[in-house]
């Protein structure tokens, strides 16, 4: 936008305008002065260290490790979590496939790619494979994906592979129960390193659930349900002894043999599994739970089993060590002999108490609806920069994509289109100033809207523990356009939740497509600072429990306006400050609150701003709107309600909500649109 008024900021005195991690910490003193509540830290970072004892590293929100209550984590845990972990297709594109044509290109393709499995997938020829090459994942949108009559296969070679949350299904054939005729597998991995099963079910398949086969090494099996079978896992086919294994919180019902028969494991570590209801056909020797094989050494504990025969045994060539397990109705072997090895030697872990199994996993194992639905994309562990997370996400998102930003200084300019909805951009800091994303590109080099560090034209955004900054420095320069942003959002349903915005001239642009069109951005628990118009446009925007610096250009009777508000004529919200804190070092009386924008001299465009009990410092003018570009502030929609500080008063220039009006301008009603959307209610009872 452009304004009669040049915004030339002075140059202060060293030290009078706070660096932006002395002005966020200034103003979390400042919200916390108020009453107003603590800033929450953001969620710990998934590839933090393990803390002692526990199977993996933190998760998305409400997720843990594998042995803590939450059931799932983002971190493979166990030997995939080893010699440079497991990260399956991370650093590649999101897709969404919904037909076995897509799922073959995708997981056959050479580049990595983390693709979402909606719905049933139907295998056409019954039986056949889908090749699955290295760096994928692949994970079941919710509890819907399933993969029909048909087997995924990892090829020699095949490395940093994560199957999550998929059901594969019903390619047996009728009277093939020792599956020596058709070898439909689930999964079938020969050679391969580097992989990570959880929360699958498998059941009903042609040959073994899962075969992981010659020298396959650094592999977990985690969180799986394995039905209605002969064959569940077979590990082996090799002499040399080099596969290392975790298999933990699994759940062998209905199954014959192989839970799991380990041939020649360098090691294989067993834990918290429960093996419930056994086929009982009569077999004295190939009906068992947990063998092991050759040379196997293998550490069971916690486990449970219920209704086995034979529930764990041991060539004399291998190693057995059994330690914390419940037997319920067993018979046959238990054989326990060698040392085998300490599985904390290599990793931490936890174990549930073995009593606890049979609920554990019954509850936990399988997929699971709320897996799959939240994509997560780490910055910079995974993807370089912040625009190349948004690049990934796909075109018609429609699922969850959280984007976790790394504490770090990210100096580039962002652009969310609108057809990558549904976003979570997470700053992972403790801080809001940990995670900042910064570019000093001014109006001049682009105008007004490609001068914004960051754009956001997609709608149902949630922005959590970062700080956006323009640092272009307009005392520095001369120039015709110095309007600088540091974010302009277009999108609908826009949530900012301890968020910093840095700048000077329109620091804040809360805008729409176009003017009849209402977009809603709630603001909460967050800092904006700038001079001139720096919180601007025509979106309903609530800002609520938050602190606005209007910084000191140096003049002593007019060092800017806080707000520019341009709202459509037939919104009746347009800006909501509300129970926040406006601060400033500027001399008393020298800035105003706003002044009415009418872009392109649209007379449509009727301003709508109310101060609500909000502070006011004394550098607010006792007339603090103001004309602009010939349009009166006396036409505009601007009030006050409730505000108070040395800055607030009562005069005809101010004129005040009438408090029969004020249940009609709550945050409830300038955000709930016709959708009923609210934002600060889900936050609140966070």
């Amino acid at each position: 936008m452009t304004h009669p008024l040049r915004s030339k900021r002075l140059p202060e005195p060293p030290g009078s305008r706070p660096r932006p991690g002395r002005a966020l910490v200034t103003a979390a003193v400042l919200v916390a002065g108020l009453g107003l509540g603590t800033i929450a830290p953001a969620e710990a970072s998934p590839r933090t260290a393990p803390a002692a004892d526990s199977a993996g590293t933190a998760g998305t929100a409400g997720t843990a490790g594998a042995g803590a209550p939450g059931r799932w984590s983002d971190e493979p845990h166990g030997f995939a979590s080893l010699a440079g972990g497991t990260t399956g297709g991370a650093g590649g594109k999101v897709v969404t496939v919904t037909d076995h044509a897509s799922l073959k290109k995708y997981a056959s393709a050479e580049e990595p790619f983390v693709i979402r499995v909606k719905g049933a997938i139907d295998v056409d020829p019954f039986g056949s494979d889908i090749v699955v090459a290295s760096n994928k994942t692949l994970i079941g949108v919710g509890s819907t994906g399933e993969i029909v009559h048909g087997e995924l296969h990892l090829n020699p070679g095949t490395s940093n592979v994560i199957i999550r949350n998929l059901t594969i299904r019903d390619s047996y054939v009728e009277g093939d129960w020792d599956g020596k005729t058709n070898d439909f597998d689930a999964i079938q991995m020969d050679t391969v390193d580097h992989v990570w099963i959880d929360h699958n079910r498998f059941e009903h398949m042609g040959d073994g659930l899962l075969d992981i086969r010659k020298d396959s090494r650094y592999v977990t099996v985690s969180y799986n349900q394995f039905k209605d079978h002969n064959k569940a896992i077979g590990i082996g086919w090799t002499t040399n002894v080099q596969t290392e294994i975790t298999i933990d919180h699994n759940w062998f019902t209905g199954t014959k043999q192989r839970n799991p028969s380990a041939d020649n494991c360098a090691y294989a570590h067993l834990y918290n599994n429960y093996l419930s209801a056994q086929v009982a056909d009569g077999d004295p020797v190939w009906t068992y739970g947990n063998w092991a094989r050759g040379k196997t050494k293998m550490v069971i504990e916690n486990s449970y089993y219920s209704g086995v025969q034979h529930p764990y045994q041991a060539d004399a060539t291998a190693e057995l060590v059994q330690r914390g397990s419940i037997l319920k109705n067993v018979s046959g072997r238990k054989d326990a002999w060698g040392k085998a090895f300490r599985p904390k030697d290599f990793y931490h872990y936890r174990l549930d108490p073995a009593a606890a199994v049979p609920a554990l996993v019954t509850r936990f194992s399988g997929p699971q609806k709320n897996l799959g639905t939240n994509t997560v994309l780490n910055v910079p562990a995974d993807y370089p920069t912040v625009q190349a997370a948004v690049d990934a996400v796909p075109a018609g998102n429609d699922g969850t994509v959280t984007l976790r930003v790394a504490p770090g200084t990210y100096r580039e300019k962002v652009f969310v289109p609108a057809n990558k909805p549904n976003l979570v951009l997470q700053g992972t800091g403790r801080h809001r100033s940990d995670t900042v994303i910064v570019y000093d590109t001014p109006a001049e080099y682009g105008g007004s809207t490609g001068s914004a560090t960051v754009r956001i034209a997609a709608s149902d955004v949630t922005v959590r523990n970062i700080t956006f900054n323009n640092d272009f420095d307009e005392a520095a320069h001369e120039l015709k356009g110095e309007q600088a942003l540091a974010m302009k959002t277009t999108g609908d349903r826009i949530v900012f939740e301890n968020t910093g915005f840095l700048g000077n001239q329109d620091t804040l642009m809360t805008e729409s497509p176009k003017l009849e069109v209402q977009s809603r951005v709630y603001i909460r628990d967050s800092y904006i600072e700038g001079d001139v118009d720096f919180i601007y446009g025509r979106a309903t925007t609530v800002i609520e429990r938050s602190v606005i610096r209007a910084l000191n250009r140096g003049s002593t009777t007019n060092n800017g306006w806080i707000t520019a508000a341009s709202t459509w004529k037939d919104n009746p919200y347009g800006f909501l400050i509300t129970r926040s804190k406006v601060v400033s070092d500027a001399p008393a009386g020298s800035f105003h609150l706003g002044r009415p924008w009418h872009p392109g001299g649209q007379p449509d465009a009727i301003a709508q701003v109310l101060f609500h009990d909000t502070y006011l410092p004394a550098a607010i003018k006792s007339s603090p709107w103001t004309d602009m570009s010939g349009f009166s502030w006396k036409d505009a929609r601007f009030a006050e309600y409730g505000t108070y500080g040395p800055g607030a008063g009562v005069t005809a220039d101010r004129p005040q909500l009438p408090a029969a009006e004020l249940p009609n301008h709550t945050v409830a009603k300038y955000l709930a649109g016709t959708d009923g959307w609210a934002p600060h209610r889900v936050r609140a009872a966070r």
